[in-house]
C-alpha cells in the first residue's frame, strides 16, 4: 500500500528513512514531507493517492478527504479527533486511529506549571524584571494547601491528580463516570457546580464533543471563587472563551493559564484574551515535547503496521 505523512511530525530525515525502509521491507511504499503546510490544495496534493495517511492536528475536512479516493487509513498523531471530519470517514470506511497516550505526561506537567506560573506571576515578573524594574507589589500564591477541581479524569486527568497530590494540593474531581482508581488516590467526585463552587483552581482535561463545548460558560464562571483560577490544557472550544475573557477583566476571577483556543494559533491581536490581566497564554504547547514526539512516532507507525497487519 501507499502511505504517505503529510508532515514532519517533529522527528528527523535520518528517523523517516528508517521507517521508509522497513515498510519496503514489508511491500509497502511510505513517503514522507519535511514541511508543513495546511492548506487544502497542498493536502489534496500529497494525500490524493495515498491508501494510508499520517497526520496531526491540522484540519482535515471533507473537501479534502473527497479528493482521496484511495484513503483506507488515517493514523492520526494527535489524541483528539475534532479536527477531522470523522462523519465522512466512517460513512466511506475510512479507519481513524488517534495516538492515545503519547502526551499524558506533557499536558500534566503543563498544566502544573500553568497554575504555578499564574499563582506565582512568573511571566509577568519576567517581563518586569527585564523593564529593569523589581518586584514591587507582587505578592505570589502557593499550591500547597489549594484545592483543585479537575474536570475530566481520563488519563491526562488522573496524571495531574497524582501530581498535584505530591504538591499537597486537595483534589476534587469531575466526570461522567466515577473511576475507582481516581477515588483510591483520596479524592471525592463532585457535580461540576460544586466543583467550580470548592476549587480554588479549576483545570480542564476533558475531550471536545457536542456535549463539552462551552462547559464552561459565563454561568458557570461566575460560580468560581474571585481569588480562584482556571487552566484550560484541554480543548479551546470546552470554554467561552468571551466569557472567560469578560470574568477576567471584572476581576471575578483571579487568573487563568490559557493553552487551547477556539483556533489554532497563532492568533489575532484582537483575540479577546491577549488584553486581559492574570491570564498566561502559550500557543498550544501541553503536546509539545521532545520526549512526546518520539514516543508519538511510535504510536502511529505502530498503529499503521497493526491496520496493515505487519
Amino acid at each position: 500500500m501507499n502511505i504517505v505523512c503529510v508532515e514532519p511530525l517533529g522527528i528527523s530525515k535520518e528517523s523517516f528513512e528508517a521507517i521508509r525502509a522497513d515498510f519496503a521491507g514489508k511491500g509497502h511504499q511510505f513517503n514522507y514531507f519535511m514541511d508543513r503546510d495546511e492548506s487544502e490544495s497542498s493536502l489534496i496534493e500529497r494525500m490524493k493517492e495515498a491508501d494510508v495517511a499520517i497526520i496531526s492536528n491540522i484540519k482535515l475536512p471533507a473537501s479534502v478527504l473527497t479528493a482521496c479516493p484511495s484513503l483506507k487509513m488515517l493514523s492520526v498523531a494527535f489524541t483528539g479527533l475534532d479536527h477531522i471530519d470523522l462523519e465522512y470517514c466512517s460513512n466511506h470506511g475510512i479507519n481513524v486511529k488517534n495516538a492515545a497516550g503519547y502526551s499524558t505526561t506533557a499536558v500534566s506537567e503543563l498544566a502544573v506549571g500553568l497554575m504555578l506560573d499564574v499563582l506565582r506571576h512568573v511571566t509577568a515578573l519576567d517581563d518586569t524584571t527585564r523593564q529593569g524594574m523589581g518586584r514591587g507589589n507582587f505578592l505570589g500564591r502557593e499550591l500547597r494547601g489549594k484545592t483543585v477541581g479537575v474536570v475530566g479524569t481520563g488519563a491526562i486527568g488522573t496524571a495531574t491528580i497524582k501530581l498535584l497530590l505530591a504538591f499537597g494540593c486537595k483534589v476534587l474531581a469531575y466526570n461522567r463516570s466515577e473511576h475507582d482508581d481516581v477515588k483510591a488516590l483520596g479524592v471525592e467526585y463532585h457535580t461540576l457546580d460544586e466543583l467550580m463552587q470548592l476549587s480554588d483552581i479549576v483545570t480542564l482535561h476533558v475531550p471536545m464533543t457536542a456535549e463539552t463545548k462551552h462547559l464552561i460558560d459565563s454561568r458557570r464562571l461566575t460560580m468560581m471563587k474571585p481569588t480562584a483560577i482556571l487552566i484550560n490544557t484541554a480543548r479551546g472550544n470546552v470554554v467561552d472563551i468571551e466569557a472567560l475573557a469578560t470574568a477576567l477583566k471584572e476581576g471575578r476571577i483571579a487568573g487563568a493559564g490559557i493553552d487551547v483556543y477556539e483556533q489554532e494559533p497563532p492568533l489575532p491581536t484582537t483575540h479577546p484574551l491577549l488584553s486581559v490581566p492574570n491570564c498566561v497564554v502559550v500557543p498550544h504547547i501541553g503536546f509539545a515535547t521532545r520526549e512526546a514526539f518520539d514516543i508519538r512516532a511510535g504510536i502511529v507507525i505502530d498503529n499503521v503496521k497493526q491496520f496493515l497487519g505487519i
